[in-house]
């Protein structure tokens, strides 16, 4: 009867103390962001990192592969990634901009790439721009918790934001929004999918670092073993290779 009592009492005290030992597995998600990050089969989201390509995902995959860690790479929308590796541990998101008040969100792991925030007009706009105060009365387009939406939010500038960026080309092409910012690299790639052409890149600022952003609760070795293993693609020369691939 003790040791039923004690098994009972082990029991219920299991039940109620919180799980602060997380899965093993690495959840990964991404966008589609080309050239950093995309579907290889043009659909709008993708279970399995076997159908994701671009620049990003190469560098993480490369990473992944000089480590022992089981994983999982998911590409959904921005909003809802960036929320599963804010608030889930050995949750993460690719590729995400540094920045001084997202980093105690995350412990991080890069940087992977670069890329220059770009303001684009539509095509035969005569819009110049010396800086962005140039830009005060102007509706910019946007999407939700990006970092260059953020920063021109923080900063009083009208954002018309969506869930991705996918839209923001076709809306300025259409007048629905005045500027659109985005990066220099990918801005193109996104226009071209939704059959704009001309965009007018108007001013370019704020070169940036890409990291991979791990939940704060994953443990400090899984990030040490990530890191750790991005320094093995450099010293054999896969991350040169796979910047040069993309025309960095």
């Amino acid at each position: 009867m003790r040791y039923l009592s004690l098994l009972a009492t082990l029991v219920a005290f299991l039940a109620i103390t919180p799980n602060t030992q997380a899965s093993d597995k690495l959840y990964l998600y991404t966008e589609n962001f080309p050239p950093y990050n995309m579907s290889a089969t043009g659909r709008a989201f993708e279970h399995n990192g076997t159908d994701i390509d671009g620049l990003c995902t190469e560098m993480v995959k490369a990473i992944l592969k000089h480590t022992d860690l089981d994983y999982v790479i998911k590409l959904r929308n921005w909003d809802y990634g960036y929320n599963r590796a804010l608030n889930k541990p050995n949750h993460g998101i690719f590729c995400t901009t540094y920045t001084e008040e997202r980093a105690p969100r995350f412990k991080w792991v890069g940087p992977l790439t670069k890329n220059l925030w770009t303001i684009f007009a539509p095509a035969g706009s005569d819009f110049q721009m010396d800086s962005l105060d140039d830009a005060e009365d102007k509706v910019f387009g946007g999407y939700r918790n990006d970092v260059m939406t953020e920063y021109l939010l923080a900063r009083g500038y009208e954002v018309s934001a969506l869930d991705s960026d996918d839209l923001n080309p076709k809306r300025l092409e259409l007048g629905q929004i005045d500027l659109w910012i985005a990066d220099r690299l990918a801005g193109p790639y996104f226009a071209s999918q939704q059959n704009v052409d001309g965009l007018v890149p108007v001013y370019s600022f704020n070169d940036t670092e890409l990291f991979l952003a791990i939940n704060p609760r994953t443990p400090d070795e899984v990030v040490d073993q990530l890191n750790e293993a991005l320094e093995q693609v450099h010293d054999s020369g896969m991350f040169t290779a796979i910047e040069t691939k993309y025309g960095l």
